[in-house]
């Protein structure tokens, strides 16, 4: 039987592809490929020759057949997005679930991630953070998303295009708040990388001055955690059913001091 590799490609820098990348693009008997002509420079560049498969958003179902046919004949299949690590953001999750449920092997190479270059960078907490890829377009479904977001403890990280930018920008002043810490990462590893660090209002402001060009990422500080007395904490522990030390563990996230939740368990318990 066939194995499906994914194959991270890099981000704008040719030279950003690791050597085990490299050898599986060589090794495998077809690449499907977001865009063949994109897949085709990298390739060149590396002296690569290999037939290539489109596979992209409105032909995945068509394109995914066809991936599955291959593998049940025994070939090795290497899919690569544009840019990046193939299913995250893009059609690619989908033949990687229905190859699972048929029982092929799949095997994910480690390399360039958007995401994650952007929120090493971004100087915000990185010990904790979720990714939400690209906002609904609906207005409805978008607006649903963002309250349930603006509640969102951990660094958010989302990507956008560059015609969407500001409506997105507005919306994240409109229900995180304008004063909320962020960073735009632009163009990520090629020649006009760009960071752009502020408020939301004042990233907001930047690119209503300047023109937003190229591929966008951004990760936005969580919310602050919720002012409640310690007493009150407390309380809600108890009535959740949890332990002295359970509510001591999530009281000191929380910043309450130990031995104040300590004392107030045994008072009200």
């Amino acid at each position: 039987m066939g194995t499906l590799y994914l194959v991270p490609t890099p981000l704008g820098n040719l030279k950003d592809i690791t050597l085990r990348a490299l050898d599986t693009l060589k090794e495998v008997d077809i690449i499907a490929a977001e865009d063949t002509r994109h897949t085709l420079k990298l390739l060149n560049h590396y002296e690569i020759k290999k037939p290539l498969l489109s596979y992209h958003e409105h032909n995945r179902r068509e394109a995914g057949k066809k991936i599955l046919e291959l593998l049940a004949q025994g070939k090795q299949v290497a899919l690569v997005t544009d840019a990046g690590t193939p299913g995250i953001s893009d059609p690619g999750e989908d033949i990687v679930r229905e190859a699972l449920k048929e029982g092929y092997k799949v095997e994910a190479l480690p390399g360039a991630s958007a995401l994650i270059v952007a929120l090493a960078a971004s100087g915000l907490t990185t010990s904790r953070f979720c990714f939400e890829g690209f906002l609904p377009r609906k207005a409805g479904d978008r607006e649903k998303w963002l309250r349930e977001l603006s509640r969102e403890r951990r660094t958010m990280i989302f990507y956008e295009a560059p015609h969407r930018l500001l409506k997105t920008l507005e919306d994240l002043a409109k229900h995180f708040g304008e004063n909320r810490r962020m960073v735009v990462a632009r163009e990520l590893t090629k020649i006009h990388e760009e960071y752009i660090r502020g408020s939301i209002a004042e990233v907001l402001s930047h690119f209503k001055e300047k023109e937003p060009k190229g591929e966008f990422v951004l990760v936005v500080e969580g919310a602050p955690p919720e002012e409640k007395n310690v007493e009150e904490f407390v309380r809600e522990c108890i009535e959740r059913g949890l332990s002295q030390k359970e509510a001591v563990l999530l009281g000191r996230e929380l910043g309450f001091k130990k031995k104040e939740i300590y004392k107030l368990y045994l008072q009200l318990k």
